[in-house]
């Protein structure tokens, strides 16, 4: 039907006779002159219907309204002198229509197409409208850039790309499971995914070597900006590899796809240890694009006059007291920000926020007087402070203080303008602990049971660390690997430590260890966000915003009106009686 998408003419097709299909994006008489703004995929191109030229024509476009889908058939030619459009790709020429069809009627959308004042739960129940919106159609072309991009250097590098089953076993991975009931199976559930990672550790063992999948997985948890219940993942496997193979496999797949989107990124990316992240920005995934690290100085409250900082600082494996050093802070914060902020990490655990003030007369502040003036030289030295600065303090419990101030930071760098918007920061944080205590005081593992640890034989569980990786774009981790535990004993030990009993692991993960033991390959992977790249990548304000037909906050899809009450027939057969909850 169409001899060229609208926005791929230009001044070279001048004088040709073109076929052109899409809908109508606006329209305008003109004294007798109607301009149509023509839209499809690629953009816009402007549209002219003179009835000098053409009645027939004219008189169609005057009945023409947004949304309509045309076909137009007519002559490039250059716009009038002064009339270009420097803002369209097409902006400085125009098709005097010759002949022009409607394919069909629109009836008056509910939402306007590219209005994104519109709330979002309208957009989504019209998203077929939404996603006429051109912002949101790049989002789309760049994601299919990206897979392409993606399968084309893993399939150069080797890799064999494998589907996995969507209706699999529930295993405890950290999410709840979304379970499907068994018509067949009276009682019993499959579940859906929360990652292939079981299913391509026995790739491994079956001898493919180097596997990878553009793979849907399955989340049972609460939403939120990067988060949905169903996602993309970028997930592969290989065998006879160590650390620095995958993550060198990963950063190769990180560099074509920012290639293909004509964005240049260096390799490697810098390595930091957990530790280092933590006690430096509080966070597993610090966003790098601007500095603000944060320092120890516990020991320089062990004497303080205050009983309360000096026991804090009196015990630093439980306990941390870190410095945040602010450049140009005093004159940005005022009594009423510095209130705003003491307010923010409150939210988080915080009892308080203590500063000082570095100025021309010398340190100001409630914690000056609670420090000697010996271990305040220090402590202002330490945290590279001078004239003009602010530095705030958290004291406390580690896991708190790294949480609250790792947010202050992040806080302080977006009201102070610190973030390049451009910049793609990268970095890979390794050497992550093995297990977690959690609050009942029982252990759990950091990533998933499957981790190789680096260093099983120490007896302190919170000292083990795993062979694990994460990658990080701008303070996202988007994508995280490990090198997988392939010695059936080494499992073994790994589920004692966790309270998995024999019989539970059998249970759970009988085909898994029965493989193990057929002659498995050291090997290990990676799996990437794909939905969170590609949001990075385009800078959109959501992870809905890139995935085609997403759903809420609340996990609903207000296009289709799911989820929905099943029949009493579906329910029936499915052996399911819903039992009535009181609200």
């Amino acid at each position: 039907m169409r001899s060229h998408y609208c926005a791929d003419l230009g001044e070279q097709n001048i004088g040709e006779v073109v076929s052109l299909c899409g809908w109508c994006n606006t329209y305008r008489d003109h004294g007798g002159v109607v301009f149509i703004d023509l839209r499809d995929r690629s953009g816009l191109v402007q549209l002219v219907f003179d009835p000098k030229d053409c009645q027939e024509a004219h008189k169609i476009a005057s009945e023409v309204r947004d949304e309509y889908v045309l076909i137009a058939k007519g002559k490039v030619r250059r716009r009038g002198e002064g009339l270009e459009n420097p803002k369209l790709k097409t902006g400085k020429i125009e098709v005097l229509v010759e002949s022009l069809v409607v394919e069909n009627k629109s009836l008056t959308p509910p939402i306007a197409v590219g209005d994104e004042s519109v709330g979002e739960d309208v957009r989504l129940k019209y998203r077929y409208l939404d996603l006429r919106n051109p912002r949101l159609q790049e989002i789309f072309i760049t994601r299919s850039k990206v897979t392409q991009a993606t399968r084309n250097t893993l399939s150069d590098l080797g890799f064999l790309e494998v589907e996995t089953p969507i209706l699999t076993k529930a295993t405890p991975e950290g999410a709840r499971d979304y379970l499907v009931p068994s018509r067949v199976h009276h009682g019993e559930f499959y579940a859906l995914p929360q990652s292939p990672q079981l299913f391509k550790q026995l790739l491994m063992v079956s001898g493919f070597d180097r596997y990878f999948q553009i793979a849907k997985c399955f989340r049972d948890e609460d939403l939120r900006l990067d988060r949905q219940p169903e996602f993309t993942q970028i997930d592969l496997e290989m065998s006879f590899c160590n650390a620095d193979d995958v993550m060198g496999v990963a950063e190769a797949v990180l560099k074509s796809i920012f290639n293909a989107c004509g964005i240049t990124i260096a390799t490697p990316f810098e390595r930091y240890s957990y530790k280092e992240v933590m006690e430096s920005y509080g966070s597993d995934k610090p966003d790098l694009r601007f500095d603000l690290p944060f320092v120890e100085v516990g020991d320089l409250f062990v004497d303080s006059s205050n009983d309360i900082f000096a026991s804090i600082a009196k015990d630093p494996k439980k306990n941390r007291f870190k410095a945040l050093c602010v450049k140009g802070g005093d004159t940005f914060f005022s009594r009423k920000t510095l209130g705003e902020a003491e307010e923010f990490v409150r939210k988080f655990g915080a009892k308080g926020l203590a500063y000082i003030q570095i100025k021309e007369e010398g340190a100001k502040g409630p914690l000056v007087k609670f420090i000697s003036e010996a271990n305040l030289k220090i402590l202002l030295e330490r945290a590279g402070a001078s004239v003009g600065d602010i530095i705030f303090f958290g004291a406390g419990e580690k896991k708190i203080v790294w949480d609250y101030m790792g947010r202050l930071r992040q806080k302080i760098a977006q009201d102070m303008d610190l973030i390049d918007k451009n910049a793609y920061k990268f970095l890979w944080v390794v050497d992550f602990p093995m297990f977690e205590r959690n609050d009942d005081g029982s252990i759990s593992a950091l990533h998933h049971p499957f981790t190789m640890p680096s260093n099983l034989e120490v007896e302190d569980l919170e000292e083990i660390n795993s062979v694990a990786y994460d990658v990080v774009l701008n303070g996202f981790e988007i994508g995280g690997g490990s090198i997988r535990i392939h010695k059936q004993e080494i499992q073994s030990r790994v589920f004692d430590l966790l309270g998995i009993s024999k019989e539970e692991a059998q249970d759970k993960f009988s085909f898994l260890l029965e493989a193990l033991q057929f002659g498995a390959p050291p090997h290990g992977g990676l799996a990437f966000g794909l939905d969170r790249i590609i949001m990075l990548l385009c800078k959109a304000h959501s992870i809905r915003d890139v995935i085609a037909f997403p759903k809420t906050q609340k996990a609903t899809c207000p296009l289709t009106d799911a989820p929905s009450v099943a029949n009493e027939e579906q329910l029936r057969e499915l052996h399911i009686r819903v039992r009535e909850t009181k609200r």
